[in-house]
């Protein structure tokens, strides 16, 4: 799975990451056992989180019953079943969070959509600090397809989850595509009956390399400096009246 450069920089870091929990959730329509082209990028990353002790956590979201909302639990609101509460459990306890999906006609899948949207119905929650719950949490994305969209995709993800209040490292996004028009998936067999298509590419090796490694350091910052500091970003104590010396427009 990991290459010997990859391997090497796993033998030779010094940084202890076994207290952080990651969780990827992979976004793929494709139902479990089916094989899954997005996973086999994913099990790169989560190689790398497991050669460093993270603790990992992975879910297919499309193998649970997750009703479509933007409400903690949707049976509240008339779903006759939402496995999503259990999903989010494991969110909320998660450090690091590693979105996966595919690209279907130049856009994440709707797996993914429904999951920023349920990740959204949480973004009014706050953690003991008082600032949205999703503060002192790294996320980050990994992207398959063909054709093009790369960016695009990641561009929405990453969007989305800084603005529920994750941090977002610097290049926390991967993925490979294939070349325009149909044609073999990341992990399908190459045409010689020997390799697998992608899996040499070094630039999807470094990108994703470089976007594990951002985010159990960004995790591990974080967790060592007992998270964002909540002066200015508290929603609790901004409800309370507390405007940590922003100009009132009405004096000025």
């Amino acid at each position: 799975m990991l290459d010997e450069t990859q391997e090497r920089l796993c033998d030779t870091n010094t940084t202890d990451f076994s207290d952080l929990k990651a969780l990827t959730i992979n976004c793929t329509l494709k139902r479990s056992p089916e094989g899954s082209h997005t996973a086999k990028l994913m099990g790169v990353a989560e190689a790398i989180l497991v050669r460093n002790q993270v603790q990992l956590e992975q879910v297919r979201l499309v193998d649970h019953e997750i009703a479509p909302g933007v409400y903690p639990d949707m049976t509240e609101q008339g779903a006759t079943r939402d496995d999503w509460p259990e999903i989010w459990e494991k969110v909320l306890a998660a450090d690091i969070l590693l979105i996966g999906t595919p690209i279907w006609l130049g856009e994440k899948s709707s797996v993914c959509q429904r999951l920023i949207e349920r990740l959204y119905a949480h973004s009014g929650q706050t953690n003991a600090k008082g600032q949205y719950v999703f503060y002192g949490k790294v996320g980050g994305c990994i992207v398959t397809g063909n054709e093009d969209g790369i960016k695009h995709v990641g561009m929405g993800v990453l969007y989305s989850l800084q603005h529920i209040g994750y941090t977002i490292p610097p290049q926390a996004d991967a993925g490979w595509i294939g070349e325009a028009g149909p044609g073999p998936s990341y992990g399908d067999a190459a045409d010689n009956g020997e390799s697998r298509v992608g899996f040499d590419n070094d630039f999807t090796r470094r990108n994703t390399t470089f976007a594990t490694w951002n985010l159990m350091h960004m995790a591990r910052m974080l967790k060592d400096a007992g998270g964002i500091p909540c002066h200015g970003n508290s929603v609790d104590l901004w409800s309370e009246g507390r405007r940590f010396d922003a100009p009132n427009p009405e004096h000025r």
